[in-house]
């Protein structure tokens, strides 16, 4: 019945797998739009960039704040200025984000990143804007949290952790140890100070996942058993990499930049907390059930094949 099991949980993996994609791991993506003053109360606007050949325009509609209308690529809004409650009806969906530059005549700028969880921001008409750092925190600790939840490769690892260590006291220092990891090469390859190419990146990220199933799958004392913290926070160097990629789709507003580094960084350890959370609550509600270790083999097994498929994907588009 156990053999059984086994075999059944890995066809499922390797079905995930295929339906998955080894790219499509963590993807988010993002649309920017531009708007620069050419007179007063007068912008032209596009959508300058998006992360597929899509245009944004097919799906996502600029909802203009009242007293100004649009005529093909040009924004009117008459003596008042660009001011008032813009909103991007349709982001969420196909895009995560939605970036839109403004630049004002007088040449002053300010970026707005909005989110299906904050589709809607508050215009001045001037980059001086009150409420500028406080919409920045909201929606890139939004998308941080959006970004672990919906990164499955960055969850696999958490939970291989989890079934390596158990709920015990090192628990915690292995968690902190991958948190301090990331945090330290998110901060640096977005800010500039390291860079690497995304395809080795992912493939030593699906590859961490395997090493960490397989370890947590035998019984010997290994050094990922008996120094779990500095497994952690040696894999965790890499997945902050991967944080930074999403991170550089997404973008960064120049007028907030440490603002928005900090709150994406916080938002992703809100979902990563919500994650372990969670496993926690389904341990304490099924740790007496025989089938418990049965499952827990079965899973392994199951995180072990979906991540090992990637690898093989990642490491033949690394080498192609």
């Amino acid at each position: 019945m156990r053999a059984l099991l086994t075999r059944l949980l890995a066809l499922l993996a390797w079905g995930l797998a295929l339906l998955h994609g080894p790219a499509g791991a963590h993807e988010m993506t993002m649309a920017e739009m531009q708007l620069r003053e050419t007179q007063r109360g007068e912008f032209i606007w596009q959508w300058t960039a998006a992360n597929d050949r899509r245009p944004a325009s097919q799906d996502l509609t600029p909802l203009w704040p009242a007293g100004c209308q649009a005529e093909a690529a040009t924004l009117r809004c008459g003596a008042q200025g660009l001011s008032g409650t813009l909103a991007i009806d349709g982001v969420g969906k196909r895009y995560s984000a939605a970036l839109v530059k403004v630049t004002w005549l007088d040449g002053s700028s300010r970026v707005y990143t909005l989110t299906g969880a904050q589709p809607t921001v508050q215009l001045y008409g001037a980059a001086d804007d009150p409420r500028g750092m406080g919409e920045v925190t909201s929606a890139y600790t939004l998308l941080g949290v959006e970004h672990i939840l919906g990164g499955i490769d960055h969850l696999m690892f958490v939970v291989g952790l989890l079934f390596l260590v158990g709920f015990e006291r090192r628990l915690v220092w292995t968690i902190t140890a991958f948190t301090a990891a990331h945090s330290l090469t998110l901060a640096s390859s977005a800010l500039g100070w390291l860079t690497l190419r995304p395809p080795p990146v992912e493939a030593c990220i699906a590859l961490s996942i395997v090493l960490v199933a397989v370890e947590a799958l035998h019984r010997r004392d290994t050094l990922a058993r008996r120094w779990p913290a500095l497994v952690a926070f040696l894999f965790g160097l890499v997945h902050g990499l991967g944080f930074a990629g999403a991170l550089k789709e997404i973008g960064l507003p120049e007028n907030h930049l440490l603002v928005a580094l900090l709150t994406f960084n916080i938002g992703v350890e809100l979902g990563q907390l919500l994650t372990v959370g969670a496993c926690w609550l389904i341990w304490r509600a099924t740790r007496g059930l025989p089938v418990v270790q049965r499952l827990r083999t079965a899973a392994l097994y199951g995180i072990g094949s979906i991540a090992a498929y990637w690898s093989w994907l990642r490491i033949a588009t690394l080498l192609g």
